[in-house]
């Protein structure tokens, strides 16, 4: 995987502008923040980040992958403010989760979810070398 970033750009924190990588393509639907058993365990927004992040990492797995595969996340969050509210909590729970891989991002503030108490959904691109 190879990180392109413009020369005279600043660097992004928590996630990259561009990435160029080869192999399987693996497409994880949007999670959100419920247990295996769609449960809900809290309603803060980086407990429910992490509950989603886990379940990410979770489905990687089973698919023989890691954190490190992915290339794209799309945040879809309900609360613009919630979320800029607890970045520095966030970033400290990404990196819990998933360590220190930052595929490119972007996040959307919606007007809500299917799952009734959502406060996110994320979905992940990741490719697996072959």
């Amino acid at each position: 995987m190879e990180i392109i970033q413009p020369p005279d750009w600043q660097r992004p924190k928590g996630y990259s502008n561009g990435i160029i990588t080869t192999g399987k393509m693996f497409f994880v639907a949007g999670q959100v923040g419920w247990n295996k058993e769609e449960q809900f365990e809290t309603d803060d927004f980086c407990g429910q980040a992490r509950q989603a992040l886990t379940n990410i990492k979770d489905i990687l797995t089973a698919g023989g992958a890691g954190p490190e595969h992915m290339c794209r996340m799309t945040w879809y969050i309900g609360d613009k403010d919630e979320y800029n509210g607890c970045l520095g909590d966030l970033g400290k729970v990404y990196q819990e989760v998933m360590g220190k891989n930052f595929p490119v991002m972007t996040g959307i503030q919606v007007a809500g979810f299917v799952e009734e108490g959502a406060k996110l959904e994320i979905e992940v691109t990741a490719v697996v070398p072959e």
